[in-house]
């Protein structure tokens, strides 16, 4: 059976995924591993013979696709949170990451560790595979070959032991930290208004206009007199319908559709009259409505102010769904291939508004192999160039940062011209994942034969309590600075101390606690610094420590 294995190593890279990705899903009070049990399983295995192990190519082609991927779908929220209070949190993510790397060196001169090994250790202890990935790149170039298979298992080795106390490290310092200081999630989401936060479910009312100074202005600009967060829908007025477009004005007596979060409808129908039970929006004789899938590249990637729906079909976007959750469109909303755009137009003209968003899964299920491959080897072209630091030391941002770079600002653009840089949701997802386990096989076989050894010799035990303080004093200094002096809500600090681990369980865990998007947002906003930087530490210490 171990040489059937060595002989094909696609066999050996499906049985290590087919083994360990349901694992991960396993879970044990409340937390699991993941995706990362993959890597898990691959040290199991690899471990069994020296060259049981997948090719270099396999790992390395996981790291490209995860993290451009990744960098795709992350850049806009990245770009929209430079503009409020992202320096902020970006600094303050940075300086954990300081204080980490600081803890890292601590343990290396305490535990006489190798510069390899200590560079696995703080990519675990901060549970970062793009920064282990860079830590094996770095290493590949500067080690002779004849010490290369060791030097490249020991990152490994370091970052295996310490990564299941980097992700169940900070789920208890979350944990602990909200009980501590009794955080109401429900009552912070209800006080945030973010972009892109679902904190609540939208639903839609009927309000009953009473206010007779409604009539003085139109519905935009009334909607921006009262900072109103709803879109209006169909208007009733007498036994005529008619749409509720920017420039039309509402009066007393007429019945109109909103949509939005029950406190923002509640305040609106305060100002305008009262909400009613009569229910215009199923009435279908004349008006019409309709989810479509944003299926056309001619429209995917640009504002939807930019669109002129309603000057041009008489139709109105009330809702767009996202993955899994609902948004109020806007008119600087970008849309994305395989949104799902819910429209109102009248019956006979449905037809042209649906043709002209595509509405059509089976293209929204495809890459465009052009654009795709193109950002990607941007990507990694950007990650060969040599960046000098001070002090003589060189680095090359590799596999993980040069895609992720180039990914952050493709996916912030969304287009150029006619070329769509933006990867329809399912199809990112899909990448992503795929990319992940090839990478996590990939370190992991190719590390297992060295992570039993370095057991064997006893110096795990150390290494994993070094991983853990290391963890937890990094996350409970966040947390407490966080909430404490800079005064972040609880919901997006969360996040946001996912982002610094950079890790998707613990991201999970901060979703259950809230119950909203909240920690999405924190989440995105300091990834990608968070991965950058990671990556810089990760090869500064190796070549200051080695």
């Amino acid at each position: 059976m171990i040489k059937l294995l060595i002989d094909n190593p696609l066999l050996l890279l499906f049985l290590v995924a087919a083994v360990g990705y349901p694992l991960g899903r396993i879970r044990i009070r409340g937390s699991s591993l993941g995706v990362a049990s993959v890597l898990f399983v691959g040290l199991a295995i690899g471990s069994i013979h020296p060259e049981l192990k997948l090719p270099e190519i396999v790992y390395v082609l996981g790291l490209a696709l995860f993290v451009y991927t990744i960098g795709l779908s992350s850049g806009p929220a990245f770009v929209a949170s430079l503009r409020q209070e992202g320096v902020r949190n970006n600094l303050f993510v940075l300086g954990g990451i300081a204080i980490a790397a600081l803890l890292t060196v601590c343990a290396q001169r305490l535990l006489g560790l190798s510069g390899s090994v200590t560079a696995g250790l703080f990519a675990g202890s901060l549970t970062n595979t793009p920064a282990l990935a860079g830590a094996l790149e770095t290493i590949k170039h500067m080690a002779p070959p004849a010490l290369a298979d060791q030097l490249l298992a020991e990152p490994v080795v370091g970052y295996s032991i310490a990564y299941p106390m980097g992700v169940m490290g900070v789920v208890l310092a979350i944990s602990l930290s909200q009980k501590l200081w009794r955080v109401d999630y429900a009552a912070e989401g209800k006080r945030l208004k973010i972009a892109g936060a679902a904190t609540e479910a939208l639903r839609s009312a009927t309000i009953r206009v009473a206010w007779p100074g409604a009539e003085r202005q139109t519905i935009a600009a009334l909607a921006r007199q009262e900072k109103w967060d709803v879109i209006f829908g169909r208007i009733k007025r007498g036994e005529a319908y008619l749409l509720a477009g920017p420039q039309v004005r509402l009066q007393a007596g007429d019945l109109v559709v909103a949509i939005g979060t029950a406190s923002e409808l509640e305040r609106v129908a305060a100002v305008l009259g009262e909400l009613s039970a009569e229910e215009i929006a199923h009435d279908r004789s004349e008006f019409d409505y309709r989810r479509i899938f944003v299926s056309n590249p001619r429209v995917a990637g640009r504002r939807l102010g930019e669109l002129d729906l309603f000057e041009r079909f008489g139709a109105t976007v009330t809702r767009v769904r996202r993955g899994d959750d609902d948004f109020l469109p806007h008119d600087d909303m970008v849309l994305e291939l395989g949104d799902r755009v819910r429209v109102v137009t009248r019956r006979d003209r449905m037809g042209e508004v649906t043709s002209y968003f595509g509405d059509s899964y089976r293209a929204v299920s495809e890459v465009d192999i052009l654009t795709f491959s193109l950002g990607l080897a941007l990507g990694l072209l950007l990650g060969t160039v040599p960046i000098p630091l001070p002090g003589g030391v060189t680095l090359k941002l590799g596999f993980a940062g040069g895609p992720l770079i180039v990914a952050l600002i493709l996916g912030t653009l969304g287009r150029s011209g006619g070329m769509v840089w933006s990867l329809p949701y399912s199809a990112n997802m899909t990448l992503r994942q795929i990319g992940l386990v090839l990478f996590l096989a990939g370190i992991g076989t190719r590390a297992g034969y060295g992570f039993v050894s370095t057991l064997a010799r006893g110096g795990g035990v150390a290494i994993f309590a070094a991983g853990a303080v290391i963890t937890c004093v990094t996350a409970l200094l966040a947390l407490w600075v966080g909430y404490k002096l800079l005064k972040i809500p609880m919901s997006l600090l969360i996040g946001m101390v996912a982002g610094l681990q950079t890790q998707p369980a613990v991201l999970g865990y901060a979703l259950e606690q809230t119950g909203n998007d909240l920690p999405n947002i924190g989440y995105a906003s300091v990834y990608p610094v968070a991965t950058i930087g990671k990556i810089l530490i990760v090869q500064v210490l190796l070549s200051l420590l080695t």
